[in-house]
């Protein structure tokens, strides 16, 4: 299937400053990009602009050649967001949490389904316990299950590798490299080194608004 996210012109101006203009990208099936730049250089912003969830900007957004207007409730359909907070219910196990996410996505949901995705990011023996009561890492996990509980063609992941131990990282590195190779795509920022991923963009933003792809 056809896999092409394009920005032109993009800018966004907060508290009376740039944080980027006139930022051109095309991000295609296969790719796995990285944002990078200081705090405060825009990256989760341009991530939820990316994703549709902040229309404050300046340029246009295209979905597979399409304007965005025309082409939202596609481009929705083909993407998994996962936010630098983990995004879960404490008071939920994370077998609930997982089904929560699926209700909130209009899917139907299968317990069995959503045991698997849990052992696939080794929370096995844990699906029963509250959220809550989970360290920082396994809520983590809680949210990265849903990369395989719901497909989708395109991630945008923000800082999905916070409190990840090292066996975890190695796990998540394997895992956006697989889903690129089987024609996904992966957009993401990250404090962590992905040393280990070759299909490697590299988006950097900089203070003033300066920016460059690599």
């Amino acid at each position: 299937m056809p896999l092409r996210l394009e920005a032109r012109e993009l800018a966004c101006e907060r508290d009376d400053r740039w944080l980027f203009e006139d930022l051109d990208l095309d991000i295609r099936a296969g790719e796995i990009v990285r944002v990078e730049g200081p705090n405060g250089s825009g990256k989760t912003t341009l991530l939820k602009i990316l994703s549709g969830q902040l229309t404050d900007y300046r340029g246009e957004l295209f979905w597979n050649g399409m304007p965005m207007r025309r082409a939202r409730g596609d481009f929705l359909a083909s993407l998994l967001y996962l936010g630098h907070a983990p995004g879960i219910k404490a008071a939920l196990t994370p077998l609930e949490n997982l089904a929560w996410y699926q209700a909130l996505a209009g899917e139907a949901g299968d317990e069995r389904a959503r045991l698997v995705a849990l052992e696939g990011v080794g929370l096995a023996g844990f699906e029963d316990v509250p959220t809550g009561q989970l360290s920082a890492g396994q809520q983590r996990r809680v949210a990265l299950a849903r990369l395989d509980l719901t497909p989708r063609p395109l991630w945008v992941l923000d800082e999905p590798f916070t409190a990840i131990d090292r066996d975890g990282v190695a796990a998540l590195e394997a895992r956006l490299v697989a889903h690129a190779r089987a024609g996904g795509c992966v957009l993401v920022t990250t404090h962590h080194e992905l040393r280990a991923i070759d299909e490697l963009t590299r988006i950097r933003l900089g203070r003033g608004g300066d920016d460059a792809r690599h």
